[in-house]
């Protein structure tokens, strides 16, 4: 019975395979949408007005910064879930996914998530005449709220990595 129990719950792991290739999809419709806007930032970044191509420009990195959290998300689960990487995928530069356990991932992802906040956050206030203080006030609590998780989280990898007995 225990074998059996060991496959079944090892082939479970190609389940994971469905939601990343439904996080693939979805970031190739994201994709999608980002050329409409970047196209739309190409025909009017002369004629608009400086700040709001500067804003327009913040848009299109921030939708960056979620593409590539996306990315990192989908190949650092792939390789350490569903199925290793071969060696040809050194080859090609992804070498450093093997270097991502789920600690450093977890970082990595806070990191994106305070870059975003922080534009979203620069775009807020750009544009401070139409929200309120409140809302404001909202956004600045919340992307210090982010900035804190991510150095906690920063700190508890760094202490868990001194602990750890190097692998042989």
């Amino acid at each position: 019975m225990r074998p059996i129990l060991t496959s079944v719950i090892l082939a479970s792991r190609w389940i994971a395979a469905i939601f990343l290739l439904g996080l693939t999809v979805a970031l190739a419709l994201f994709a999608a949408r980002f050329l409409t806007k970047l196209v739309k930032f190409g025909t009017g970044v002369f004629s608009s007005p400086e700040d709001q191509a500067l804003l327009d420009l913040l848009h299109l990195l921030d939708w960056t910064l979620v593409a590539a959290l996306v990315v990192m998300v989908i190949l650092a689960s792939w390789d350490s879930l569903v199925t290793p990487f071969d060696e040809g995928s050194k080859a090609s530069g992804m070498s450093w996914i093997r270097k991502l356990d789920p600690g450093n991932l977890k970082v990595k992802l806070a990191g994106s998530i305070v870059a975003i906040s922080s534009i979203q956050l620069l775009q807020m206030f750009l544009r401070a005449d139409i929200y309120s203080d409140r809302t404001l006030a909202w956004a600045m609590g919340l992307h210090a709220m982010f900035l804190v998780g991510a150095v906690v989280l920063a700190l508890t990898d760094r202490i868990s990595a001194m602990t750890r007995t190097p692998k042989e």
